[in-house]
């Protein structure tokens, strides 16, 4: 295993609380000295930062890799080297595979055949038996199979008594319930959301309603129970409310806010067609401020990609029958820091905690951090570095992505997992 020297980095962790020039050494793929003018150990690489970021790895607590069943939008592998390209050193994968993570023997295997991949992955597990929304997997089995957290995401578990009863088997365990919040009978045709722009293109659109019914549900499931619920991808600034007023009345609750929904609203499929299309759907302008706000202030508390691969035949179908989802992995840590960081003056260290620490906190993954011993998980960033955004050279085997052609300013220089170099910009 390589010995890594950083010189002249900006070494920043929001956990510890830390922001200063230094040096940072990588022996036997954990941080062995941090300080300045560290000396290169006899066979070591060094590593000239000039005063690029250098922080603990990023965390996107929800990703789909379509491995098993489709993978040729997306592997374990490939959604791997998208992770590391953007940064990402620990993953969540959804369990709404063909056939779902919905055993323990898909639990286990997933995580077997990630042992080598660039990134770490965390599987979720299904909360029901092949996404039907009728009978509930088995918790404590899956749990000890190495599943981090229960959810269906892509559907909603409609049957209220089936899904109180889920909220109540996973606060026993201690492990998060990850919610994708889509009323039943009020989804329309998930093509975009439902206003002008959707009546212009002759679309029903999908209501802002359907949302926040399922939000404001699962919020009092969860204060019912005493779960950890998880909101994923809100986009609505009524969203933000419920789970604001939810937290403040002692809920355990936890959100995510996607870059999408951040730096785009409903005008964008005017622009993009179906790489805009994904569900929930973007809302209006002032939703999008809503939730830059809401991540900001810390209603919101993680950003999350919803990396969802398809192919471009499957998005060439029209913005009604083409599949929901964008990618978002190689492009999220830039397209925070132009929202949020260059924009908005949101400081560095408050968007990092957002993607790595506060991650970490929300799932229970094992602490990454700088401090001497840690696990060597690093990202190596320069955050002023403008580049285009080229889908056609993403690592993701898929190219449904928004962004592209963007001039992004934030460019990952290097990852590094246990201190293996699994990412690194070409100069």
């Amino acid at each position: 295993m390589t010995t890594l020297l950083f010189k002249n980095a900006r070494l920043m962790d929001p956990e510890l609380r830390l922001d200063a020039p230094g040096d940072l050494l990588v022996m036997d793929g954990r941080i062995a000295a941090l300080g300045q003018g560290l000396n290169a150990p006899d066979g070591a690489r060094v590593v000239e930062c000039c005063g690029a970021v250098l922080a603990p790895g990023l965390v996107d607590v929800h990703v789909h890799f379509r491995d098993p069943g489709q993978t040729h939008k997306e592997t374990l592998e490939t959604g791997c080297r998208a992770a590391a390209a953007g940064g990402f050193t620990s993953v969540i994968t959804m369990a709404n595979t063909k056939p779902a993570i919905d055993s323990p023997e898909a639990v286990r295997d997933c995580l077997e055949r990630s042992r080598e991949t660039d990134c770490r992955i965390h599987p979720a597990a299904a909360v029901t038996k092949g996404l039907s929304g009728r009978e509930l997997t088995d918790f404590q089995a899956l749990a000890e199979a190495g599943a981090v957290a229960f959810t269906d995401d892509g559907m909603t578990v409609g049957d209220g008594a089936l899904f109180f009863d889920a909220m109540t088997r996973a606060a026993a365990l201690g492990l998060p319930v990850s919610v994708h919040c889509e009323a039943p009978g009020f989804e329309g045709d998930r093509s975009m959301n439902r206003g002008d722009i959707s009546e212009k293109l002759g679309l029903e659109g999908t209501l802002a309603l359907a949302e926040e019914l399922m939000i404001q549900r699962d919020l009092l499931f969860a204060e019912k129970s005493g779960a950890h619920v998880h909101v994923q991808h809100v986009s609505t600034g009524r969203g933000v409310e419920m789970i604001a007023e939810a937290k403040a009345r002692g809920v355990h609750v936890t959100a995510e806010a996607t870059p999408h929904h951040m730096a785009l609203d409903e005008t964008a499929v005017l622009k993009y067609g179906p790489n805009a299309k994904m569900s929930p759907p973007l809302r209006t302008p002032e939703d999008a401020e809503a939730i830059c706000t809401a991540l900001m202030e810390g209603v919101l508390d993680v950003v999350a990609t919803d990396h969802a691969p398809h192919t471009p035949q499957e998005k060439a179908r029209g913005m009604k029958d083409a599949p929901n989802g964008i990618i978002g992995l190689e492009t999220s840590l830039a397209v925070c820091l132009e929202e949020l960081c260059h924009k908005r003056g949101f400081p560095l260290t408050e968007l990092l905690d957002r993607m790595s620490a506060a991650p970490r906190r929300a799932f229970h993954l094992p602490p990454v951090n700088l401090r001497h011993g840690s696990t060597a998980d690093l990202v190596l960033f320069d955050p002023e570095r403008r580049w285009i955004v080229d889908a056609a050279k993403f690592q993701s085997k898929s190219r449904n992505c928004p962004f592209d052609g963007w001039c992004l300013r934030g460019a990952v220089l290097m990852t590094v997992l246990g201190g293996r170099e699994v990412y690194e910009l070409d100069s």
